[in-house]
């Protein structure tokens, strides 16, 4: 990991994305937050009966065997290639555990895959307590990963990541608008205002698409090395569907053949967990 990766690591952590999970196989050149895939995968957790959901984490199920993006991947980013879950979880039913952990495992893969299009392959389950009965308020590790509570005008090095550019709040394509710190995106040509403008407006169109985001940076970043969208995508939609079609609307607007890279930053559940 080199040093700008590491300042940016510490952003994401910071602004509470967790990490940044390919979506898809490599060719679709998408990632999508942790923060964002959690709450459906703690729903779907949580609609299993007697299960109590505590902490759920996603990552590498093989890291030595990662593949290699096909598109330049956000800073910090996870490799293309299969997942792990690591889930904890209180009983509080009779069932024997060998059939609830099955029941679980089971809801946690339908909704990794079907519902969001995260490669997992793998998921390890942890028995915390048993109970006699689900307790009141909230289930023990609820809160899973924190929401963005960084101060708007805090600063972080690196990639050029601001936790002030694009709070988790709808901003429209406004993001992508604005001036610049990367002087890659300051320059004419396809790093110019307009075609980012362009880029924006085609990406906000996707269907399935509610908004773009900006959290690490500007919405719609173009430089030399290629194209990145951050968004957010709406219940009923698939994020990996919803990442592919932006991939295709925005390449098809690029005055010139660059990689396009997608990252899904929020999703909404809505009660279907995101289903397709």
């Amino acid at each position: 990991m080199t040093t700008a990766e590491g300042w940016t690591g510490a952003v994401r952590a910071r602004l509470g994305l967790g990490r940044l999970l390919p979506l898809g196989a490599a060719q679709d050149g998408a990632w999508l937050a942790e923060r964002a895939a959690e709450p459906v995968l703690r729903r779907a957790a949580a609609q299993v009966p007697g299960v109590v959901p505590g902490r759920i984490r996603t990552g590498l199920a093989e890291p030595g065997s990662a593949g290699t993006p096909a598109v330049p991947p956000p800073p910090a980013a996870l490799p293309p290639g299969p997942l792990r879950i690591e889930a904890e979880f209180a009983s509080a039913t009779a069932t024997p555990l060998p059939e609830l952990a099955e029941q679980l495992r089971t809801a946690l893969l339908t909704a990794a895959g079907e519902h969001l299009g995260l490669p997992v392959t793998v998921v390890d389950l942890r028995v915390t307590a048993l109970l006699d009965a689900p307790p009141p308020g909230p289930a023990p590790g609820s809160e899973g990963l924190r929401p963005n509570t960084a101060p708007a005008t805090a600063k972080e090095p690196g990639d050029g990541a601001r936790t002030g550019d694009a709070p988790q709040e709808s901003r429209g394509t406004a993001a992508a608008a604005g001036p610049e710190d990367d002087a890659g995106e300051r320059r004419g040509g396809a790093g110019s205002a307009e075609p980012r403008d362009v880029i924006a407006a085609v990406a906000a169109a996707v269907p399935g698409v509610t908004r773009l985001t900006g959290t690490l940076g500007a919405a719609v970043r173009v430089e030399e090395s290629g194209v990145r969208v951050e968004c957010a995508t709406a219940s009923g939609h698939r994020p990996v569907e919803v990442a592919r079609a932006v991939r295709a609307a925005v390449t098809s607007v690029l005055p010139s053949p660059l990689p396009v890279t997608v990252l899904v930053t929020e999703v909404d559940c809505g009660g279907r967990d995101g289903a397709g």
